[in-house]
C-alpha cells in the first residue's frame, strides 16, 4: 500500500517521460508553431526577470536604444537585445501564431466548401475558448492570492487586503472585470499584471472566428483581400495592434493552405519561389531588427532619436498609441513567416526541448510572475541586487545582502544574475509542468466535455410547435 501510494505522488509530482523504446514520437506539420510559442515565453520568462533583476534605472537601460545615453551594452545591441528584453516581441509572435492556429481547421473546411462542418467547428471553438484561457487564470491567481493569506507571503507586486474574504472580494472583481470581453480601457489583475495579454487573446480569437464565418462563402482572392484589408484597417485606422496580428496570422494560414493546391496560390508570389531562401534569410534579419524596437517610453521622439530608428521612426501611423506595436506587427510576421522557409531554424523549433516548452508555455506564462514576486525577489535580493521602497516599510529587509554574489560579466549576464536562476528556472519550469497536468490540460478536455454536454441531439430535440392563428369569437 505504501509503495502504491509512493509511486502514486511521485507519478504527480515527477512524472516519467515518454519511453525510449517506443521510438521517436511523430511530430505534427504544426509542431514548430509549438515550438516557437515556447521559446517565445521563455523569452518571457527572461525578460520579466532582467527587469526585476536591474531595477527601474536597469529596466531602462535593457529597453533603451544601443547607445542611447552614451551606454553601450551588449544587452542592448541589435538583435541581441530580443534575448535579454523581447518580452513584446514574443507577444507579437504569440498573437500570430494564435491567428494561424485558431483558423487552420476553419480555412481548410472553407477550401473543402464543407460549411455545415465549418459551423460546428466555429461553434465549438468559440464555446470552449473563454473556458481554455481563463478557467487556468482563476487557479492560479485563486491560489496565488491565498497564499497570502494562508502562509503570511508578501509580495511587492501588490499589497494583500485585510482579511481574507476582503481578497476574494477584490479577486472577484477584478477577475470578473478582467474577463469581460468588452470591458472598456485596460485589462488588468493586480494579482498578476502579466496577464493582460490573455484578455486580448480571447478579443483576437473571436475576431478570428467571425473573419472565418464572414468570409466563409467568399472567393480565394475576396477573402485574402479582406483579411489584408482587416489587418490594414486594426493596424493604420484604429489602434488595434493585436487583432491586426490575429488577421495577419489567418492570412499567413490561407496562404500556406493554398500554396499545397494547385491554380489558387497567387501568381506574383508563385515567381518568387526561385529566390525564396534570399528573401527569407532577409526577412528574417529585418524581423529581428524590427523586434528590438526601443521601447522605454511611448513618445516617438525618444525613438527618433535612438540610432538606426531616426528615419524608421517616421513610419508610425497616427492611429497606433503605442509605437513600439506598430514596428512588432511587422516582426511578428517575418519572424512566423520565415522559421518554417529556413530549415535550420525550423529544426531548432521541433527539438524537445522547445516542443517541452511549448507544451507548458501557458501555464509558464501563468506561474513565472508569481515566482519571480515570491522567491525570485527574494533570491535577488539576497545576491546583492538593490530594490525600490518607494519610501515604504520593507518587510523583507533580512533578506538584503544575505549571500552577495559577485556583479561580474556583462549586463544581463552578471553572476549575480545567472546564479540565483539555477534555482528559479527550474523551479519555474517544474510549476509550469505541474499545472499544465494538473490545470490546463484537465480545463481542455473539460471544456470539450462542456460543450458535448450542451448540445442537442437532432434526433430528440422536440420540434416547435406551431402557432394557430386565433380565430375571433362573436
Amino acid at each position: 500500500m505504501k509503495s502504491i501510494t509512493f509511486r502514486g505522488l511521485r507519478q504527480l509530482f515527477w512524472p516519467r517521460g515518454a519511453n525510449p523504446s517506443d521510438g521517436p514520437q511523430q511530430l505534427r506539420p504544426t509542431a514548430y508553431l509549438d515550438g516557437l510559442r515556447g521559446f517565445a515565453a521563455f523569452i518571457v520568462y527572461i525578460h520579466h526577470h532582467q527587469l526585476w533583476a536591474h531595477g527601474i534605472e536597469g529596466a531602462a537601460t535593457l529597453e533603451s536604444g544601443f547607445g542611447e545615453g552614451d551606454k553601450f551594452f551588449f544587452a542592448c545591441f541589435y538583435i541581441v537585445r530580443n534575448f535579454f528584453s523581447g518580452g513584446h516581441m514574443a507577444v507579437s509572435v504569440f498573437f500570430v501564431i494564435s491567428g494561424y492556429v485558431l483558423s487552420v481547421k476553419p480555412l481548410s473546411l472553407i477550401h473543402a466548401g464543407e460549411h455545415l462542418k465549418l459551423f460546428d467547428n466555429l461553434a465549438s471553438a468559440l464555446f470552449r475558448r473563454w473556458f481554455r484561457l481563463y478557467i487556468p487564470i482563476i487557479v492560479t491567481t485563486f491560489v496565488y492570492i491565498m497564499s497570502w493569506h494562508l502562509f503570511g507571503i508578501w509580495t511587492a507586486q501588490t499589497e494583500a487586503k485585510g482579511t481574507v474574504g476582503e481578497e476574494i472580494w477584490n479577486w472577484y472583481v477584478e477577475f470578473k472585470n478582467f474577463s469581460f470581453l468588452f470591458k472598456e480601457g485596460w485589462p488588468w489583475m493586480h494579482a498578476n499584471s502579466h496577464l493582460w495579454s490573455i484578455a486580448l487573446e480571447m478579443r483576437g480569437s473571436v475576431v478570428v472566428y467571425m473573419a472565418c464565418m464572414a468570409l466563409a462563402r467568399a472567393t480565394h482572392k475576396a477573402r485574402l483581400l479582406c483579411l489584408l484589408g482587416l489587418a490594414y484597417y486594426f493596424l493604420y485606422i484604429v489602434d488595434g495592434y493585436y487583432c491586426a496580428l490575429f488577421m495577419a496570422g489567418m492570412l499567413q494560414c490561407d496562404l500556406d493552405l493554398l500554396a499545397k493546391k494547385d491554380g489558387y496560390f497567387p501568381r506574383w508570389l508563385r515567381r518568387l519561389e526561385p529566390y525564396k531562401t534570399f528573401i527569407y534569410y532577409h526577412l528574417f534579419i529585418i524581423g529581428m531588427f524590427l523586434a528590438g524596437v526601443p521601447s522605454r517610453t511611448r513618445e516617438i521622439a525618444d525613438l527618433r532619436g535612438s540610432r538606426g530608428w531616426y528615419y524608421l521612426s517616421f513610419l508610425n501611423p497616427q492611429a497606433v498609441f503605442d509605437y513600439k506595436w506598430f514596428y512588432l506587427f511587422f516582426a511578428g510576421n517575418m519572424i512566423v513567416a520565415c522559421i518554417p522557409r529556413l530549415p535550420w531554424l525550423r529544426r531548432f523549433f521541433e527539438t524537445r526541448f522547445c516542443q517541452f516548452l511549448g507544451r507548458i508555455s501557458y501555464a509558464l506564462y501563468l506561474v513565472h510572475g508569481p515566482i519571480i514576486g515570491t522567491l525570485g525577489d527574494r533570491l535577488y535580493y539576497a545576491a546583492g541586487w538593490p530594490r525600490a521602497s518607494f519610501g515604504k516599510p520593507d518587510p523583507i529587509a533580512h533578506w538584503a545582502n544575505l549571500l552577495p554574489l559577485p556583479m561580474n560579466g556583462p549586463m544581463g549576464l552578471e553572476l549575480a544574475f545567472l546564479l540565483p536562476n539555477l534555482i528559479l528556472l527550474p523551479l519555474t519550469l517544474w510549476t509550469a509542468d505541474f499545472v499544465t497536468r494538473m490545470v490546463d490540460e484537465p480545463t481542455v478536455r473539460f471544456a470539450a466535455w462542456l460543450y458535448k454536454r450542451v448540445q442537442r441531439d437532432g434526433e430528440e430535440e422536440q420540434k416547435p410547435v406551431a402557432l394557430v392563428p386565433l380565430t375571433r369569437v362573436d
